[in-house]
């Protein structure tokens, strides 16, 4: 006759630190570049992200005068899209983790 072989118990994080580190979403940085025409960067805020046209201005003028501005925030699978459809239509782009 065989002993029964005890189950590995596993213990999880009380305090969900876990959890709410991943929950913290990522985000999607533009960065300024010398090829780009403003005109064309508020063009495919509006096209990609459904923006309409004065926040896409609003954006298109932080990337000019700041450097950079936060387009999309989300998870990270949708910020690696949205980083993959700015890279494809010619703009700078990285994506972060939020803080």
């Amino acid at each position: 006759m065989t002993a029964p072989v005890d189950m590995e118990q596993t213990q999880s994080d009380p305090t969900g630190a876990a959890v709410v580190s991943e929950d913290v979403p990522w985000q999607t940085v533009v960065w300024n570049d010398p090829v780009n025409l403003m005109s064309y960067v508020t063009y495919v805020f509006q096209k990609l992200f459904g923006y309409s046209r004065d926040k896409a201005t609003k954006l298109m003028l932080d990337v000019h005068h700041e450097g950079k501005a936060i387009v999309s925030h989300g998870s990270k699978e949708k910020v690696e899209g949205d980083v993959a459809k700015l890279h494809a239509a010619g703009l700078w782009a990285t994506m972060e983790h939020q803080s």
